[in-house]
């Protein structure tokens, strides 16, 4: 795998089921200096939070979508990938994690399964291959 260029900003797309791993991710992430925005650290009650989503699909160059059953039928999880698979600048930066089983042509057809990093294995698993996309160390923190 060649050598990734770590995200300035990396979007985290999933469901407000998931919100437990999704905490955890970005925790790991943050630990490795990786600038998450997502939508539990970021939006507050009287955002106006459809600008603020936008605003933050804009400005990230990573898009990282968390694939569970509660998100491949979230109207939101679908508009958020369907946007970042429109934009040229995540060509090769967009990352499907699997959360748990589930169908992820629920939310496109383009999610390439060579891409996606798999936790359903264990978390520990997981993020020593989320963390090789960048060729980061493993984490010596447990989120």
């Amino acid at each position: 795998m060649p050598r990734r260029r770590k995200p300035r900003e990396l979007f985290l797309s999933h469901a407000t089921a998931d919100k437990a791993f999704v905490n955890k991710v970005a925790a790991l992430l943050r630990d490795h200096d990786v600038r998450v925005w997502y939508s539990r650290h970021h939006l507050r009650g009287a955002d106006r939070w459809h600008d603020q989503i936008g605003e933050a699909l804009q400005r990230c160059d990573w898009f990282l979508v968390v694939l569970s059953p509660a998100s491949t039928q979230s109207m939101w999880v679908k508009r958020e990938v369907l946007f970042a698979l429109k934009q040229h600048r995540f060509s090769d930066r967009i990352l499907p994690v699997l959360y748990k089983k589930c169908d992820p042509e629920r939310l496109s057809w383009a999610l390439d399964d060579s891409q996606m990093v798999d936790f359903t294995a264990g978390f520990d698993r997981g993020s020593a291959h989320l963390l090789n996309v960048w060729r980061l160390p493993p984490s010596t923190k447990k989120p």
